[in-house]
């Protein structure tokens, strides 16, 4: 992103993401840990690569015996993250190649994708460092099915820079991975605060957001 410094600074986060405790609740941690302990291999330790980390509320809330690492394209937020997170691997990132040299049981992407310019680069970037039986795990707001127009609506995020279908998220999966599954998630920050975050696979074709699994393709 141009200017990521600027894009994504202090500010940047507490007009859009003010609420980003409140956003990340327990429960939609938790599921997001489950879901990679279910797709990643079973070894231990397991090494986690979160791309777009921000604060580190995922990564603070994984097993503990795993060795995780973050990158952001914010110092801001890779500050914070640093303070609140002293044991993870931390790397400012811009434009160029994933900061580390090791390989990733697990690389998530969680409400990031959707920021980047370059996708196809850095699927090719997450690819080369998955391990053989390395797991991409990410998730994404949606804009088609009839709630597209509502998720449209509620989006004030203007560093949104792909609005896509779910056709759009799934179809640059598979030219970089094979996917495995895929299930919707209705999420929403309602005014007494409280915020709802339900995974379906029974409505994944109309909820607002999805999430995707992944699995590095063998050559």
């Amino acid at each position: 992103m141009n200017d990521a410094s600027s894009l994504f600074g202090r500010e940047y986060f507490e007009t859009s993401y003010g609420d980003y405790e409140r956003q990340n609740p327990p429960r939609k941690l938790r599921h997001y840990r489950e879901v990679v302990q279910r797709f990643a291999p079973t070894r231990t330790p397991l090494r986690l690569l979160d791309v777009g980390c921000a604060f580190g509320a995922f990564l603070a809330a994984v097993d503990p015996g795993w060795q995780i690492y973050g990158v952001d394209v914010s110092e801001y937020a890779i500050g914070q993250a640093r303070q609140y997170l002293p044991r993870a691997h931390l790397e400012l990132v811009r434009d160029g190649p994933l900061p580390f040299a090791e390989q990733f049981d697990a690389i998530t992407a969680w409400d990031v994708l959707e920021h980047v310019p370059k996708l196809e680069m850095l699927m090719h970037q997450i690819a080369d460092h998955l391990t053989e039986e390395g797991a991409f795990l990410f998730a994404v707001p949606v804009y088609d099915g009839p709630l597209g127009p509502l998720t449209h609506a509620l989006d004030r995020d203007s560093t949104h820079i792909h609005r896509r279908s779910r056709v759009f998220w799934l179809e640059l999966a598979s030219r970089h991975f094979h996917v495995l599954d895929w299930w919707g998630i209705f999420r929403l920050l309602v005014p007494n605060g409280y915020y709802i975050h339900w995974p379906t696979r029974a409505l994944r074709r109309v909820a607002p957001a999805i999430a995707v699994a992944a699995r590095r393709k063998r050559p």
